[in-house]
């Protein structure tokens, strides 16, 4: 974790204060007769910038709207704004902390409650007018924000990197986050993803961005808003084909156009041009799927994509049509594509040994996203109830897995590592194997036996047991990253980064501090066959290393259970889900 240094005074604020500062001086004096003053304590000073005066937005003709990313950003000077957000259990609320400073100290300051609602981020943060050329509102609307959004440098003797994560969660399910705004930073006020495209013609337009009024206050922010001129040009992406072909295939092919623009392969201009109307995965704040790129996060995550770019989302569908049934495409926590984590160069030497040193707490989180469905092959007389189901290591220490191969075995052995205070390896024990999966969807390594899902009666005994039980593990979820050793940049966060390849001689899977892996048990042998179940009330259980292979701080707490209730006629059964204390998301 960087530590967060000292930044110099900005010269503005010293000419503004000579005159001040001379009359402090002669007041501290006097005051120095009597007893020292208390340095009260003090946050950043924040402001909203635009990082430019103009710019151009797109609304494409196959998905009308545009998304209004102003460039707009939140700068934070003399500290960082930093902000821990928990709850103590599913039954408490969400409550928020600010990290100011009193004599150079870290002290938590209690802010109001309600001041949010969840985990995503602040509430009605920004709120954003657009007129048009007359002068005339066209569009009124308040965004949240979250402080973890896409930032960048405002000066260059800020802090080179910035400590803080690079989403929000959404998981309904998250027990603790970390939002902020490195000093020196400025985070993007756009809420992405979770703001919907504004009906705006083509134009021009003037938007202003005026931090909310509430947050003013809470925070000590100038009540100076952004105004940024707007122009909304239309394209499509049927011309923009067209224009990208060479002249003289142009007669040839043109009337192969008509009616079938999904087909079309996406021009290499426009690869990766999603932040002028769609939001980068980082932009979402949140753990989706962004129209920036494929997903490498197959079988993961339960959470809604978002709104993906065109012409990124012709090529998704073409894709989705190509693609045999396997998991569903996923999601990740919002990071970039790490580099994979490489194991040992070979399998560890010497006598297994679990010393006392500290361990990863694998827990589960209740299970939710939970719907019945037709396995998603129209199986007739069938009955599938599927759901997302979260494992998550509270720490202190990583859960660190090496497969290695036996030549001709089509197995490895699996093997769990320790480590020191110092993050020196003192131990190692047997734990298993990973196994390949050569299934469309998953064409990667699996670590067997780290959980598995049931579903129970009403008297808590076993009806259903779902078949998958191998996972190749990846940080998809931030659910609590205010616990001890929580690392806030995990790197394998989706499957590309962790799982090998199919001539792999060795693999290492990771499940860092204050992460969590969500799979989502959506297919025929992984959700539950409910069609001989009777209707009534049962409970899904999300049991966490169901053999204890392996080693952990505690044991006892690797069982969540979710209550739901079953009702409906064969090939139209219903679930009804209860809220879960007070976390009501199905």
């Amino acid at each position: 974790m960087t530590r967060t240094r000292t930044t110099r005074l900005r010269r503005p604020l010293l000419a503004g204060t000579t005159a001040v500062a001379a009359m402090a001086v002669t007041a501290g004096l006097v005051a120095a007769t009597t007893e020292p003053a208390k340095a009260a304590a003090t946050g950043p000073k924040l402001s909203l910038i635009a990082a430019t005066n103009s710019l151009t937005l797109t609304s494409w003709k196959e998905d009308p709207g545009v998304y209004l990313d102003l460039g707009t950003y939140l700068t934070a000077e003399g500290s960082p704004l930093e902000l821990k957000v928990t709850r103590k259990s599913y039954k408490d609320p969400v409550t928020i902390t600010q990290t100011v400073y009193e004599g150079g100290k870290a002290k938590a300051k209690t802010l109001p409650k309600g001041t949010v609602k969840d985990f995503s981020g602040l509430p009605g943060f920004a709120e954003i007018t657009v007129t048009d050329k007359a002068g005339k509102k066209v569009l009124s609307r308040t965004e949240d924000f979250c402080p973890n959004n896409p930032s960048g440098r405002v000066r260059p003797d800020a802090p080179a990197t910035s400590k803080y994560p690079e989403s929000c969660p959404t998981n309904p399910f998250t027990l603790g986050s970390v939002w902020g705004v490195e000093k020196g930073w400025a985070a993007n006020t756009y809420a992405g993803s979770y703001t919907d495209p504004a009906a705006l013609a083509p134009g021009t337009y003037t938007a202003k961005v005026t931090v909310a009024k509430k947050y003013r206050d809470l925070f000590g922010i100038a009540n100076k808003p952004a105004t940024v001129k707007v122009t909304v040009v239309e394209r499509s992406y049927e011309d923009d084909q067209v224009a990208a072909e060479p002249a003289a295939s142009r007669s040839a092919t043109a009337g192969e156009h008509a009616g079938h623009a999904a087909a079309h392969q996406v021009p290499a201009a426009h690869e990766g041009h999603g932040p002028g109307h769609a939001p980068t995965p980082a932009q979402a704040a949140a753990p989706v799927t962004s129209g920036a790129g494929p997903s490498y996060n197959v079988g993961h995550g339960p959470l809604r994509a978002a709104p993906p770019a065109l012409p990124w989302a012709l090529k998704k569908k073409q894709a989705a049509r190509s693609m045999p049934v396997g998991d569903k495409g996923g999601q990740t926590d919002g990071s970039r594509k790490a580099p994979a984590l490489q194991p040992l160069a070979k399998r560890p030497a010497g006598k297994p040994s679990v010393p006392d040193v500290p361990k990863p707490d694998l827990r589960s989180l209740p299970a939710y996203g939970i719907v019945v469905t037709d396995g998603e092959k129209d199986i007739p007389g069938k009955d599938y109830l599927a759901f997302s189901a979260n494992v998550w290591n509270a720490g202190p220490a990583q859960l660190v897995v090496d497969g290695f191969r036996t030549p001709g075995k089509a197995k490895m052995d699996a093997y769990q590592y320790f480590y020191d205070a110092k993050g020196k390896q003192v131990g190692y024990t047997p734990t298993g194997t990973m196994e390949w999966d050569p299934r469309p969807g998953h064409v990667h390594w699996h670590f067997t036996d780290f959980a598995s899902y049931r579903l129970l009666k009403a008297d808590k005994k076993e009806a259903v047991r779902s078949g998958k039980e191998a996972f190749c593990l990846a940080n998809t979820d931030a659910i609590d990253y205010t616990v001890k050793n929580a690392n806030w940049h995990p790197y394998n966060t989706d499957l590309a980064t962790a799982c090998g390849e199919e001539n792999s001689i060795s693999v290492r899977e990771v499940l860092d501090v204050g992460s969590g892996d969500t799979y989502s048990q959506d297919l025929p042998g992984q959700s539950f066959d409910i069609t001989d179940v009777p209707n009534g009330t049962y409970y899904i259980q999300v049991l966490a290393n169901p053999e204890k292979r392996l080693k952990e701080t505690n044991l006892d707490n690797n069982s969540a259970l979710r209550k739901i209730v079953l009702g409906g006629k064969p090939d139209a059964r219903t679930v009804t889900v209860p809220a879960h204390d007070l976390v009501n998301a199905n």
